[in-house]
């Protein structure tokens, strides 16, 4: 019985904490079209809001996550966040934009996120990576670069 009692303790936790790590930007539903105001070419601007790993974050475009656009950086491929390298690509992603307002230009809808070119200062964030030393190699680095 204990043994039991404790599985289900244990599951529960395993449970809750997968849900805390899901990202909180609702913008863009799970399934179906982005909203009308995200086509492509669309500019779009605000405060980055979370930080998912380290090529994909959060704009808000208004208040509450309903409002904040999900993107993935069109010009910079990290690691995957559970790779060598995964955390410390978030970590420079944060370090660079996590708080500041970032311009945004829509490309195309990837699952439930917007393919955008992001600029913080002037300068892309994808250039802004490099610039730290961040190293490319995750999903699609390759067709990036050809």
């Amino acid at each position: 019985m204990q043994i039991a009692i404790g599985l289900a303790l244990l599951l529960g936790a395993l449970t809750m904490a997968t849900a805390a790590k899901a990202d909180p930007c609702k913008a863009i539903p799970d399934r179906g079209p982005m909203p009308s105001y995200l086509h492509r070419g669309a500019h779009f601007s605000g405060p980055v809001v979370y930080v998912g790993d380290g090529d994909s974050l959060c704009v808000a475009v208004g208040q509450g996550p309903s409002n904040w656009v999900e993107i993935r950086l069109e010009d910079f491929y990290a690691p995957e966040l559970h790779s060598p390298g995964g955390p410390n690509a978030k970590l420079a992603l944060e370090k660079i934009a996590m708080g500041r307002n970032a311009e945004c230009v829509a490309n195309r809808q990837s699952y439930d996120r917007v393919v955008a070119t992001c600029r913080i200062g002037g300068r892309s964030i994808g250039d802004l990576l490099k610039a730290a030393g961040s190293i490319e190699g995750g999903n699609g680095y390759s067709q990036g670069k050809q």
